[in-house]
């Protein structure tokens, strides 16, 4: 299964959306240096970030799963990232392209549990 984590770029409100665009330099550069640090893991960086408008915005990683204990370092990361950049977070698989949110985490939704995430995902 490919799992995914996204920085929650939709719905934002006017300071959420300049927080994140202020951010986005020290976000990219947290979730590259995880991906480079993962490379055996075949973590990618997912960054799609052209759009002025943050709602069309897709920045995160994805990597492929087969049991729970493998997501506990992307979502610690996240985790951690919540709490610094006051962000929210998506998690959830990629299934032939579409993109298929489980759940939600983050500086407004609490902290992701990776045990919880890999239930919802079936894992």
């Amino acid at each position: 299964m490919l799992f995914y984590l996204l920085v929650a770029c939709d719905g934002l409100d006017e300071k959420q959306e300049k927080s994140l665009k202020r951010n986005l330099a020290g976000l990219q550069a947290a979730l590259q240096a995880y991906v480079d640090e993962h490379e055996a893991d075949k973590v990618s960086l997912i960054q799609d970030c052209d759009s002025e408008d943050c709602e069309d915005w897709r920045l995160g990683i994805s990597q492929p799963v087969k049991k729970s204990p493998q997501l506990k370092a992307p979502v610690a990361l996240f985790n951690d990232l919540a709490k610094q950049y006051g962000i929210d977070c998506e998690a959830g698989s990629i299934e032939g392209g579409e993109y298929e949110p489980v759940s939600y985490f983050g500086k407004r939704e609490g902290q992701g549990d990776a045990f919880l995430i890999g239930a919802y995902l079936g894992l």
